[in-house]
Parts: C-alpha cells; structure tokens; sequence
C-alpha cells in the first residue's frame, strides 16, 4: 500500500457512525475510492460512496472500539500498489502491507490496528543496469534498465505508463533505492525504480491479443482435455473437500509461467499457512532455483478484516499486470473468489444496498467481469508482449452450481474444471468431472499441441473423449442390469475408459515424479491405452473372448506409467507387449 506523507494527509471530517467495517463521515473532502485513515488509530479505510456531506468508508481493519465523533483524515489519493523491486519473494496482505515486516515490526505475529509498512523496501539498494543511453528517446512504458531482483528473475525497470516521455539527459549503472532517480528525461521527469498504480485501474496496453499457446499445467486431465490459454480464463469450482486448493498449489508449482501471483481470498489459515511454509522450500521446475523467487504471494485469511478480503484480489491483478508489463508471462490463482463475493456482500448489506439473488450484491456480475477482464494476451505499450492467466477457484456452498458466483463466473471465463465430489471420495485425483468440465481454447490450442507435441494429437484426444463420453451412457445402463448384460464390444470400451480413467485422468500429486506430466508423457500415456484399445478391438472381432483380451498381463502396467521416469521406453516395451499377448491369441 503506497504510503502517504504527513503533507498528504489533512485532517477534515468526523465519524457520524460504525457499523462494522463500514463507516460513515461528514465534512469530509475526499473522492470516490479515495484512501483515507479513521479514527484515532488512524486505521486504513477507502470511500465507497459519497451523499451530500456524508461520506461512506469501508475500513480494512477491524473497527471495534471506533466511536462517532472520531477525526476521520483523507489523503487525496485512491488505494494504490507500490511496484518495483522487492516484491518477487513477498508475503503480503490484502492492502500489500508485507506481513513479515510487520510481524517484526510488532513483535508478534498478532498485528495492532493502525500498524502500517511500505510495499517495498525503500531502504534497500539494488543494483542499476541502463538499457537506455544519453540522447535516447523514451515513451511511457519503455524499459530503461534491469535489476537483477531474484536469481530466476530480472525486474525491468518502465517508464510509468501516465509519464510523457522523453529524450533521456541522465542516467548510469550503480546502486541505488526504489526512490532514488535512476533515469532524467529532458522534461524534467525523473524515472525511479518504485511507481504506484491505483489498484481498481487496468493498466495499459497497445492491444489485446488472441491466446494461441497453452499454459502447460503438468496435470494430464488438463493438458489433455480441458486446456487454458496464456492469458486466458479458468475457474475451479467445487464444494468442500474436493481439491480446490490442492489443484491451485499444484498450478502455481507447475504451471510453466515466467511469474506466479498466489493470492489466498478469504481461506482458512490453516491452508495459507501450508503455502507460506512449502513454497520457500519448493524448487523452480523451470530453473532449478527457489521457486519464491518468481512467486508473490498475498494471504488474505478468513480472519482477517473483510474490507481488505474485497481489495486483496485487485492487489494481486495490478501486481500481475505490472510483471506482464515488463513481457513476462503471468500466473494469478484467487483461492477463492467465492469468499471474495461474500466480502462484497457483507459490505452491501452494511450499505442498505438492494440485494441481489441470494443477498448479492447486483453489481456482483460487473465486478466478477472486471476482474476476469484484466486477464489476457496483451501487445504493451513498449511493445513486448505479455500475459495474464487468471483461475479462480469458486466455492459454492453444498456444492451447488447453480448459485450466483458460479454462474456468473461461468458466463465470463472461457476454462471451467468442474470438481467432483463423489471422485474425491473415491480418491480419484484430481477430481476434476470430465463429463461436466470444458475448454472453449481447445481449437485455438491445438496448432500449439499439433507442432510442438504430436501431429495427433487432436485426434487422439477425441478418441479419449468419446470413450469416456460412452462409458457414462454405458454406466447408467450397468446400474439397471449389470455389466455382464452388455454385449462384449461395450464391455471392452468399459475396460477401456477404466484405464483411461485410472492411468491417464488419475495423478499423484504427492510422487515425486507423477506430480509434473509434461505434455509429451500426456501423449504417450494416453496413445498406449489407444494402442491397447486397436489391438483389443481386432481380437475381438477374430473372435477372441473379451475376458481373454481383458486378462493379459501387460494391460495392468498400463496404470504404472505415470511413475516412470524413462517413460518413453517403458511405454515402448508395454506397447509391444500388449501388441504380441492379444495377438497371439488368433
């Protein structure tokens, strides 16, 4: 949160009154979304409306013991991010407050009210590289030189998007802090390593492209099926105990994206504390260093003052949007946006706001819409190109899907991995519904998969589909009169959509080695099944028994692929085998 000078800060308006997180003013001189500080303790809040001399302030901390007549002061300045160097490696709050600044600040994990920090350090010196020379023209947006912030990441330091721009008269290699000048412009513009950027603005681009490569997950029922794009949509609905937290840590491990912007809504601490604890201890997949080290995370628990629930997924967007500035790719998982709409709804009631379906608020579609919006695969204003991937995990209570934040969500995102829990309760995992999820990247995605993978890919996959599509119109005859009623090409498409189900579908997220499925191993695992079903197929129609093609012994090893390391050549040995046992038998 960019903080504000005693100068900014004026004292001119009084409580009127409290209710919970909401407070309202009079006399006070401030705008819409204009950050102001309540009561003695000068806690944090922002203006949410505005009538006559009365002014009404949602305050990010918790207000018991505010009373009317308290000063109420405004900054002039709506809530802001501090951006630059630093927050790669973060921990903060809703309000970017660094949680680990403060806890020394305090003493205490238990943070006072009124207790504040800086976004970033503004004490420490980082080292300078120009990209830019004496005599250069610079427009908003273009980098004007590196900070080597992580060992995995190099932070580039931008022309502030609302700066005119220039011919550069000043600047040089060194060490300085986030505020020091480190670029002079001959209008008089001083660049430095730190800007703020209000957290309810997008930030610009030059133009928003379509997706045409896959955010590669590592998870085969992803992958394979139901694919996001870089710079796409996704959400992960599902009712408690299915995996929606489990899915997003999986996504933010694996994901193969420059920068992972984890921002934990409203969940229980229990489970941000597992993130807090695992992710430093994590290795990069990709380079082998820390995975902290490309990660900002925001921990915003349930505990937590509901006022800054409702800010906290902004934060994490502006975050997102500032790295894709810089051309990088751009992962934000919000675990759960569900807890992020109920924010808003307590708020709106507190408000005396015309309530929605099931008490929501009706501006809760808009506010879902701008959020999801921000994401994308965007040609920046100093042409490089970026992206920002958005997945939202969606908890609807009971597991209803027909609840308002689902539907609504469903209207905007274009990925939808429904969590199933019947699967969860069988221990299949990921639990992801295969039958109710989709991708509408799927065509868009497949020249990728098809240059980069196997020229078949598209093909094969819609054999997977279809078979799985038939086993659950064949299931629902199973449970009327059984599966020895069917006639035995059914039966071996059962057989057959079983080990799709276990080999493929199913991933252990906790083995070493099945944990990440690069897309190739997707393939191939997926293509030996299908080799199994062509063998399988032909005997049947020799005439070989479908319990005598269902009992050979390499059938089973199907299911161990996902274990292998050296897969290519185990799946290159089960295939011959399969091939040889089945037709040995005509």
């Amino acid at each position: 949160m960019s903080q504000a000078t005693e100068s900014d800060v004026r004292e001119d308006g009084i409580i009127e009154s409290v209710s919970g997180p909401v407070v309202t003013a009079r006399d006070l001189d401030a705008r819409m979304n204009d950050v102001v500080y309540v009561g003695s303790e000068g806690l944090m809040g922002e203006v949410i409306e505005i009538e006559g001399n009365i002014t009404t302030i949602q305050v990010y901390e918790e207000t018991s013991g505010v009373s009317p007549g308290e000063p109420v002061e405004g900054t002039g300045a709506p809530l802001s991010v501090d951006l630059g160097p630093g927050m790669l490696d973060a921990i903060y709050d809703g309000v970017q407050r660094p949680l680990d600044v403060l806890e020394e600040k305090m003493g205490s994990p238990y943070l006072d009210r009124g207790v504040d920090a800086p976004g970033i350090d503004l004490e420490k010196t980082w080292e300078f590289e120009p990209t830019v020379e004496e005599g250069d023209t610079v427009e908003s947006g273009d980098i004007v030189g590196t900070v080597p912030e992580t060992p995995s990441i190099d932070h580039k330091v931008m022309v502030p998007p609302d700066y005119e721009g220039g011919e550069v008269t000043a600047t040089e290699s060194g060490n300085f802090t986030v505020e020091e000048t480190v670029v002079e412009l001959d209008n008089g513009e001083e660049i430095q390593m730190r800007q703020e950027w209000p957290v309810r603005s997008q930030r610009p681009a030059k133009d928003k492209e379509t997706p045409t490569e896959p955010l590669i997950s590592g998870q085969r029922v992803l992958d394979g099926l139901f694919p996001i794009a870089k710079g796409g949509t996704a959400a992960i609905p599902g009712p408690f105990g299915s995996g929606k937290t489990v899915t997003q840590h999986q996504l933010a491990k694996w994901a193969d994206a420059d920068i992972v912007v984890y921002v934990g809504c409203g969940e229980r601490g229990n489970e941000m504390t597992e993130v807090i604890e695992d992710f430093p201890e994590l290795e990069d997949p990709i380079t082998g260093n820390a995975l902290m080290d490309r990660t900002c995370l925001i921990a915003n628990t349930s505990n937590m003052p509901v006022a800054a629930r409702e800010s906290c997924v902004y934060t994490g967007i502006t975050i997102a949007e500032y790295f894709r500035d810089m051309g990088y790719d751009v992962a934000l998982m919000a675990d759960s946006t569900s807890r992020w709409a109920e924010a808003m709804r307590e708020i709106s009631s507190r408000l005396e706001e015309m309530p929605g379906e099931e008490g929501y608020p009706a501006y809760l579609s808009a506010r879902l819409s701008e959020f999801y919006e921000r994401a994308g695969y965007f040609q920046n204003i100093n042409d490089t190109e970026g992206s920002v991937s958005v997945i939202g995990a969606v908890s609807p209570p009971g597991g209803d899907f027909s609840e308002p934040v689902t539907q609504n969500t469903l209207r905007i995102v274009k990925t939808f991995w429904a969590l199933d829990a019947d699967l969860a309760e069988r221990r299949h995992f990921p639990s992801i519904n295969w039958n109710e999820s989709y991708s509408l990247y799927r065509d868009q995605l497949d020249p990728w998969f098809v240059e980069n993978v196997r020229e078949d890919w598209p093909e094969t996959r819609q054999w997977a589909i279809d078979t799985l599509d038939e086993e659950a119109e064949l299931q629902e005859i199973v449970q009327l009169v059984g599966k020895d009623a069917l006639p035995e090409d059914q039966q071996l498409t059962l057989e057959i959509a079983r080990y799709l189900r276990e080999a493929w579908l199913q991933q252990n997220a906790f083995h070493p080695t099945d944990t990440y499925c690069e897309p190739e191993k997707t393939y191939r695992i997926m293509d030996a099944i299908k080799t199994y079903n062509d063998a399988a197929f032909e005997a049947l129609e020799a005439g070989v028994p479908v319990e005598e093609i269902t009992d050979i012994d390499a059938a089973p090893r199907l299911n161990r692929i996902g274990v292998q390391e050296d897969y290519n050549e185990y799946i290159d040995d089960l295939e011959d085998d399969i091939t040889s046992e089945i037709r040995e038998m005509y």
